[in-house]
C-alpha cells in the first residue's frame, strides 16, 4: 500500500524556480525551501513574525515566475469546504419561489447554475498554473487543516450535488502562512515543505529598504535602522517591530525632514513602531526613548 503523504510518481523534469525580485529580498534558504515546495509539488508551510514577509512571499513567487495568483484569506469562521466550492441553497430556493427571469422555466432544476467555485476550486480549475496563497491558516479551526488533507494529497475533490470530481488541471503551487497562534496538526505538517523567515539582519534589511525606498538619504536610513535593532532588543517589549513598520517609520521620517541626528537623541513618531499601550509605557520608563 502507498504512503498517502508520498508524492506522487510523475516524471522529474525541469521545473521554474523562485528568485528575488526587485521588491522581495528572499535569502538563500528561503529560495531553496520555495524551490523545494515547487519540485515536490506539495505546499510550502511559512512562519515568522508578523511584518517580516510571509504573505507577501506569494506575490514575489507569483511575480517571479509570471504565473496568476489567488488568494484565500483564513479568518476564525472559515470552514474548509468554502475554499473547495459553495451551494447556493437560498438563491435556488428563491429562484424557485419567485421566478427566474434569467433562466428560463427549468432553470430551478439545473444545480450546477447554483454551484460556485471557492479559491482552491477556481486553483484547480485554472487553465495554467496558479500560486496559491493561503493565509494565516491558524486563524480556523483546528480541523481546518485536517480537512484539506485529501484534496491537497490528491489534487482533487467531490462535489456531492452534481456527483462530479474536479480534479486539478495543474497542480498550484501552494503557500501557506501561519502566525504559530495555533498548533497544527502533525498529518498537516508531514504534506508540508516549512520554512521559518528569520528576522533579517542589518545587511538584509539594508537592501530591503533600498529596494522599496531608493531614494532615501543614506545617513538617515543608517541612523534610523541603527535605532530601530535598538528598540528590537529592549528587554520586555510585547511586540516587536517589524519590517513593515521599518519602512512606514522611515518614510514618515523622510517626510517630515527629520535630520539623522536628531533620530539619535530621541524616537520621532514613535507609535509608527510601537503598537502596544504596555509597550509605550515601558519605553517612557527608560531614558533615551522621548518619542
Amino acid at each position: 500500500m502507498t504512503d498517502p503523504a508520498a508524492p506522487s510518481a510523475e516524471p522529474v523534469s525541469a521545473f521554474d524556480q523562485f528568485h528575488s525580485t526587485k521588491r522581495y529580498i528572499a535569502d538563500d534558504g528561503l529560495m531553496a525551501d520555495v524551490n523545494c515546495a515547487i519540485a515536490l509539488g506539495r505546499p510550502l508551510l511559512v512562519r515568522g513574525e508578523p511584518g517580516t514577509g510571509k504573505t507577501m512571499l506569494a506575490h514575489a513567487v507569483a511575480e517571479a515566475l509570471g504565473k496568476p495568483m489567488l488568494s484565500w484569506h483564513v479568518k476564525s469562521t472559515t470552514q474548509a469546504k468554502e475554499g473547495l466550492y459553495t451551494y447556493d441553497v437560498v438563491q435556488r430556493l428563491n429562484d424557485s419561489r419567485f421566478g427566474d427571469a434569467t433562466g428560463g422555466g427549468n432553470a430551478v432544476s439545473d444545480i450546477r447554475r447554483y454551484i460556485r467555485p471557492g479559491v482552491l476550486g477556481q486553483a484547480f480549475q485554472a487553465p495554467r498554473q496558479v500560486v496559491l496563497l493561503i493565509d494565516e491558516i491558524d486563524k480556523a479551526d483546528i480541523e481546518f487543516p485536517n480537512d484539506l488533507l485529501r484534496e491537497l494529497d490528491e489534487m482533487a475533490f467531490h462535489i456531492p450535488e452534481l456527483d462530479e470530481t474536479v480534479r486539478a488541471t495543474h497542480r498550484p503551487i501552494t503557500i501557506i502562512t501561519s502566525n504559530a497562534e495555533k498548533e497544527l496538526p502533525d498529518a498537516f505538517l508531514r504534506r508540508c515543505v516549512f520554512h521559518f523567515i528569520a528576522f533579517p539582519d542589518r545587511e538584509r534589511i539594508g537592501r530591503i529598504v533600498r529596494a522599496h525606498l531608493p531614494d532615501l538619504a543614506p545617513a538617515l536610513v543608517e541612523a534610523a535602522v541603527g535605532r530601530f535593532y535598538d528598540l528590537r532588543r529592549v528587554q520586555g517589549l510585547r511586540k516587536k517591530p517589524s519590517t513593515s513598520e521599518l519602512l512606514d517609520w522611515l518614510l514618515v521620517l523622510a517626510r517630515a525632514g527629520v535630520p539623522p541626528e536628531e533620530i539619535a537623541r530621541r524616537m520621532p513618531f514613535l507609535g509608527v513602531l510601537v503598537k502596544q499601550e504596555q509597550d509605550l509605557e515601558l519605553l517612557a520608563s527608560k531614558k533615551g526613548w522621548e518619542a
